[in-house]
């Protein structure tokens, strides 16, 4: 009751204050850095603190925050080239998911906005914690539809925990089924959910606006259409400016910023991304880079700053300047990465790092040695392999990487997504390798084994309920929550907590069991003990005992052993697996084998071969479904699946030897 009563009280006064302080300006500043310079300038050339804004967009995925930030930058006056337009990467444009943070900055009233797009699938969460810590506001955008999702917990508690105060987006209003009852409903929700990470009585009072990104405008009270002046992101903006404090640093202090963002430049080398945490920085200024290590400070390396860069809209360009609080990318050093300090020389005290939460899952990468080796890429050795995943590190901290034996690297990330990504860029980058499947990394406490486990949001259609609680039931998941999707009659909203482990390769297998109508997300939780060995949850496969080209006489005879997943006319080798068995155990069999020819005339002519079309696998999906002594060959051109030993006598052999 005592809850009810605060969540109403917070919310009255929240609609009260933004219904008085946020009245809609529709003049909107043309986009140009000379004026917003000039309007924000101090006289040795920096922008002064008080006129800065530094916002991230954090979100569930898929709630909307690339297409917010899309309307913010055309109501500033930048030009956008296309939908989605941060999203500049080529696995961005193709999978629709933001996969790295970008910076871009905006002018609106005099002041300068530094806004941060961030990912908002789980396995990207390290992209989040390193750019959190450079800002001073965030939007949470919420679907007003689905309500907050297990990564919108995730990307919250992360900014709680850097006290900050969010501003409460509700997205998607304009949407049929989303009414003000139901908006209502999400920001109880999301009130509670506030109050469950322990936030602070300043961080409840949190201010709400309603927007609909996809037609571009932001309302303070609830509507559906807003009239035509109003249908714009003004007052989305001016909240901002309200809202969000300005970064507290000086001027007059020695330069100092903690590097979050790291790239390469063909021409000037390593740029470092930070915000500066005091002072000017100026082009020739001397600098070095500043670690902590466990003897105490180490410098890096001495240079001078050659290069001073920001990013206003989609263009970057050269600054001589830049002071305390603002967001900037510095050319001159090589050797500084992320989490390390770049400041004056006469500073010796470096900033404190980010804490990142630890990689749950690891894959061992390898160099290529099945008979098709070579084939398709040009980068093979080990050595190559292991500069391309040291070099990953450096700017993704979020992956660890520890070299093996043989060549062999232990690649530690948070999901197989992540890690499927990291593989997609090499095999565009012609390497080829192959990858162990991914293992969940245990840890040890007081003699007690434990896993990380999962929270799992599923949303499905009353139907399939059923199948998934089944196969879910195997994979040790408990659910705990349960209930019918307000405004969707017929759909079913679970929440449960699964192992990490028992989750690998599940995401293919629920698109089965719902027929594409089911929705899962997750994101990390914590560690726990372990709950035990999983069912039965893959059958046998079939593996290829003869070398050469496949051929359709060979298939049609082995479609009813199972599901096939080669064509006639690819190459085949002895361990190579060329579908999955329709039982539990493996089975040998012969894909290249031709029809034995006679010199006996037939009759008749030869039966046309139908065969069924072939279960292709994606990265991620192969990376999901190999067993443990199974490996993924992974080629610019083709991802094939094998037994770790070739040799089918000596499957047979280490098959008796007792497993880990």
């Amino acid at each position: 009751m005592v809850g009810a009563l605060v969540r109403a009280l917070f919310s009255t006064t929240r609609k009260s204050i933004s219904s008085s302080s946020l009245k809609p300006s529709i003049n909107a500043r043309p986009f140009s850095s000379a004026t917003a310079t000039a309007a924000a300038a101090e006289p040795g050339g920096a922008l002064d603190p008080n006129r800065l804004r530094n916002v991230a967009v954090i979100a569930h995925v898929d709630h909307g925050k690339t297409t917010l930030m899309d309307r913010l930058l055309r109501q500033c006056g930048a030009d956008i080239p296309h939908e989605r337009a941060l999203d500049s990467n080529q696995l961005e444009k193709e999978r629709g998911i933001t996969i790295a943070s970008k910076i871009t900055s905006i002018s609106w009233k005099e002041n300068e906005l530094n806004m941060v797009d961030t990912p908002g699938h789980a396995d990207f969460g390290g992209e989040v914690e390193r750019v959190v810590g450079m800002v001073e506001g965030a939007i949470l955008v919420v679907d007003a539809g689905e309500g907050p999702l297990a990564q919108t917990k995730f990307v919250l508690a992360k900014a709680l925990r850097y006290g900050l105060r969010p501003i409460l987006l509700m997205n998607k209003v304009d949407r049929p089924s989303v009414s003000e009852e139901r908006c209502d409903e999400v920001e109880s929700l999301v009130f509670d959910l506030f109050a469950n990470l322990g936030a602070t009585e300043e961080q409840l009072d949190f201010p709400v606006l309603y927007a609909s990104a996809k037609e571009g405008w932001a309302s303070s009270t609830f509507t559906k259409n807003p009239p035509a002046d109003a249908k714009n992101m003004s007052q989305l903006l001016d909240a901002i400016v309200k809202y969000v404090p300005p970064p507290k640093a000086s001027l007059d202090e020695p330069f100092r910023m903690l590097v979050s963002m790291m790239e390469k430049d063909d021409y000037v080398g390593r740029i470092l991304t930070g915000r500066i945490t005091s002072g000017v920085a100026r082009i020739n200024d001397r600098v070095h880079g500043l670690r902590d290590s466990d003897a105490g400070v180490v410098k890096i390396e001495e240079g001078k700053i050659v290069k001073l860069r920001k990013k206003q809209g989609m263009v970057s360009f050269d600054v001589d300047c830049a002071g305390a609080g603002d967001i900037i990318s510095v050319a001159g050093l090589k050797s500084p990465s992320i989490g390390h300090t770049v400041a004056n020389v006469e500073v010796m005290t470096p900033l404190p790092t980010v804490e990142l939460d630890p990689p749950t899952i690891s894959m061992t990468f390898g160099v290529n040695d099945s008979p098709l080796a070579g084939l398709d890429g040009s980068q093979l050795t080990g050595g190559k392999i292991g500069d391309r995943l040291l070099a990953e590190a450096e700017t993704n901290l979020a992956i660890n990487v520890i070299p093996g034996p043989a060549e062999s690297y232990e690649v530690q990330g948070r999901g197989e997504l992540q890690l499927g990504i990291l593989l997609e860029n090499m095999r565009r980058e012609s390497f080829e390798l192959s990858v162990s499947p991914p293992k969940v990394m245990y840890k040890m406490e007081n003699g007690v084994k434990l896993e990380p486990i999962e929270e799992v949001t599923i949303e499905v259609n009353e139907e399939h309920v059923g199948l998934v609680m089944e196969a879910l039931s195997h994979r040790r998941a408990e659910v705990t929550d349960m209930g019918p999707v307000p405004g969707n009659f017929g759909r079913t909203r679970m929440t449960l907590t699964c192992p990490s482990r028992g989750l690998v390769g599940y995401r293919s297998v629920f698109s089965s069991d719902t027929r594409g109508t089911g929705f899962m997300h997750r994101a990390f939780m914590a560690y726990e003990k372990y709950r035990g060995p999983l069912g039965n949850v893959r059958k046998g496969v079939l593996v290829s005992c003869a070398r050469g080209t496949i051929t359709a006489y060979a298939l049609v005879s082995l479609e009813p052993r199972g599901t096939l997943f080669v064509t006639p006319g690819v190459e085949a080798y002895d361990g190579m697996i060329v579908g999955e068995h329709s039982r539990d155990t493996d089975l040998d069999v012969n894909p290249v084998r031709n029809k034995a020819l006679t010199n006996i005339r037939s009759a008749g002519n030869d039966e046309n071969v139908k065969l069924s079309p072939p279960r292709r696998m994606t990265l991620e999906e192969a990376i999901g479904y190999v067993a443990s002594d199974e490996l993924i060959e992974v080629t610019p051109h083709n991802i094939r699946l094998r037994k770790r030993y070739l040799d089918s006598n000596k499957r047979k052999t280490m098959s008796k030897r007792p497993k880990e």
